[in-house]
């Protein structure tokens, strides 16, 4: 397996315990918006709402300069040591040097290939079908199976193990050791009883913390050196020693590591050209901070808890271009929808994060629905159309110019829902659960949607 070292550990180390210090209001204010309100004007980076995937390469690359000159100088802030690490150009330049062309995640028949993709590229992006919300006890290995199962899904993740034996899952305390091994051994369950001993686990959600975490590494009953563990960032360009003792674990012991984070449009990014650039930025971050092998990327509006909207499809766009064009990364755009599942409204979002994100060069991480908060409220369908979609174009070759007016058709149709978007159904009301599939209701839909998607031009193979 080819893989990226990670970039001199203890140099971080001290970096993150002997950088500039500063408290975390002047970071943010006097250092961090300041000089993002700096590059957006300097490269004159401009949301354009009428072209959702924009063909102009000079846009990427100006966002592409611009998140390098924000993260030169802003780097990232440790909030427990209340420093600053920052990084010579030449510094981060060699560690994406030493970045692996591809990747091989999972294991035997379940064993798949991860690639840094191109703009409007043939080649068909790697899909995690991922629940990540919380669900009920009795409902966690059924709905597991349910991602798993998916013919398209190339990983699985899990959702929040919420309690244990009826006892809340406390961050921080010994029921959350608990959860963590519990979970992990039966996400593997679930794998094997799906068919799928070896696919692709991107992450133990129910291990919050750096303790928790650990105690799920096992790959006799848990997290195996083929699955991947997450390393998450503070929004925005910030991280914590809990999350740094997480990334020294995972190297040391050999693991797969995921950089996390979500851009908040609404924030301190402000609107679209903020979100786009810091999502960017927030990459150059999971290289030199995370050490991340793979990237997962949720920009999300802060009202909604969705990424579906005109802003950040846009902002998707533009991230995933501005990487393809200039890094040699391999990242993930995380779909997060409004509406619930059994919505007409929730799988045209999905469609629409899964059209933009494959064509702008990313891989899928799909689909968190109904604003990512409630909790059973989400299936593999959504998953599915979006992927669906992201197979769809990449086979036809489909262009940023015809994902655009296809992308925009969409969006009109449900933009103004979004802040009243309905909350749809639970799993349970829109699967058979005790044979882990979808009820007659949702595949009708389901399939009335995947025919208008037809109608505005997307080819799928049957």
């Amino acid at each position: 397996m080819e893989m990226v070292p990670p970039w001199r550990i203890n140099d971080l180390l001290d970096r993150a315990e002997n950088g500039p210090i500063i408290l975390e209001r002047d970071f943010d204010l006097k250092i961090f918006v300041k000089k993002l309100r700096e590059v957006i004007k300097t490269y004159d980076i401009r949301f354009d709402p009428e072209d959702l995937v924009p063909h102009d390469d000079s846009l990427a690359d100006s966002v592409w300069k611009a998140a390098w000159d924000l993260y030169l100088e802003v780097g990232t802030y440790c909030v427990d040591t209340h420093r600053r690490i920052l990084f010579e150009e030449e510094e981060i330049k060699e560690a994406m040097s030493l970045f692996p062309e591809k990747i091989w995640v999972g294991s035997g028949k379940d064993t798949r290939e991860l690639y840094h993709r191109q703009i409007e590229d043939g080649r068909k992006p790697f899909c995690v079908f991922s629940p990540s919300l919380p669900f009920s006890e009795e409902l966690f290995l059924p709905a597991q199976m349910a991602f798993m199962q998916e013919p398209l899904a190339d990983g699985a993740g899990a959702p929040e193990y919420i309690r244990i034996s009826g006892r809340d899952n406390r961050t921080r305390g010994p029921f959350e050791i608990q959860a963590a091994q519990a979970h992990a051994g039966m996400i593997r369950e679930a794998a094997r009883r799906a068919g799928r001993p070896g696919i692709y686990l991107a992450d133990v959600q129910s291990a919050v913390s750096d303790a928790a975490q650990i105690a799920a590494s096992n790959p006799d009953w848990g997290v195996r050196l083929t699955d991947g563990r997450m390393v998450g960032t503070i929004a925005e360009l910030k991280i914590s020693n809990w999350e740094l003792n997480k990334m020294v674990h995972f190297h040391q012991s050999g693991y797969l590591v995921m950089a996390l984070f979500g851009p908040m449009y609404g924030g301190y990014c402000g609107g679209a050209e903020g979100v786009a650039v810091v999502n960017v930025a927030s990459h150059l971050q999971g290289l030199m901070v995370n050490q991340g092998h793979m990237d997962v990327d949720f920009p999300f509006d802060i009202r909604y808890g969705n990424n579906t909207s005109r802003e950040l499809l846009w902002a998707t766009s533009v991230t995933w271009q501005a990487l393809a064009r200039n890094t040699p990364f391999m990242s993930m755009s995380n779909g997060m929808a409004a509406a619930g599942p059994c919505t007409e409204m929730v799988l045209c979002e999905a469609a629409a994060h899964g059209l933009v994100s494959t064509v702008s060069g990313a891989h899928l991480w799909e689909c968190f629905a109904a604003g990512n908060k409630h909790q059973d409220r989400t299936t593999p369908m959504e998953a599915r159309i979006a992927c669906e979609v992201g197979h769809a174009v990449a086979k036809m070759g489909m262009k940023r110019e015809d994902a655009s007016e296809i992308a925009l058709e969409m969006v009109k149709r449900y933009e103004k829902d979004i802040p009243s978007a309905p909350l749809g159904k639970r799993f349970q009301e829109c699967y058979d659960v005790a044979k882990v599939k979808p009820t007659a209701e949702y595949s009708n839909l389901y399939r009335t949607v995947k025919k208008e998607l037809q109608n505005l031009g997307i080819q799928f193979p049957y």
